[in-house]
């Protein structure tokens, strides 16, 4: 997916370094102050870095002072926390394959509460961590891999291919990540309980969590 759904504060650009403004290069000067965004750490005049929203992949829960792209990236993070991230955590039943095996397991997968690891608990116990997945495909019903209405978000860390398809209910999920000290990729395969249609529902749901998490960490992957 994935880096870490938590960021680390960036360095600042040390105040001798800039001048002026690094969006509209507006001097600095006592009445034109220099002021710093909170998620990228450059240097931006009142103008370029009046917005203040929440952080919530940095614990900033107050608004904070950002530059106009930041914001607009914070306020979409900011939707995922407040509704996707808590479906996540709560977790949901899928049956689950692990790469070729013929056999399926019962399990609840949830996201950790530290927000770094994918959990699965069944009759077996299994941890992944996020900042090692490198693919997720969501499937949708009534197609296969591959085919038009799936949604697929591949290799997030190391291309920039991505394609999105229509809007059947998710069923189903490819996960594709390199267990902890291992190289090689380890593909798992999750799809919803068919026999409680409440359970299917919250398992379409966490799909769709998922999904937006995928797109949202995706889209900001250079921040």
């Amino acid at each position: 997916l994935f880096r870490s759904l938590c960021l680390e504060e960036p360095p600042w650009v040390p105040d001798r370094e800039c001048p002026r403004c690094m969006q509209c290069e507006a001097k600095f000067d006592f009445l034109t102050r220099k002021h710093h965004c909170r998620r990228c750490g450059k240097c931006f005049c009142d103008k370029c870095c009046s917005k203040k929203v929440p952080l919530p992949r940095m614990c900033f829960v107050d608004p904070v002072r950002q530059c106009a792209d930041c914001a607009l990236t914070s306020q979409k993070e900011t939707e995922f926390y407040d509704r996707q991230l808590k479906v996540l955590l709560n977790g949901a039943t899928f049956f689950v394959t692990v790469e070729a095996s013929e056999k399926s397991e019962t399990m609840i997968c949830r996201l950790s509460n530290n927000h770094r690891y994918l959990i699965l608990d069944g009759s077996t116990h299994q941890e992944i961590e996020v900042n090692r997945i490198s693919s997720v495909k969501i499937l949708t019903e009534g197609f296969t891999p591959g085919e038009k209405d799936i949604h697929t978000y591949t290799s997030l860390f190391e291309s920039q291919y991505i394609t999105e398809g229509g809007n059947s209910r998710a069923t189903g999920m490819l996960l594709q990540y390199k267990p902890s000290g291992s190289e090689d990729f380890k593909q798992i395969k999750f799809i919803s309980s068919e026999d409680i249609n409440s359970n299917k529902k919250l398992s379409a749901s966490w799909l769709a969590a998922m999904h937006k998490a995928a797109k949202l960490l995706y889209e900001s992957r250079d921040q």
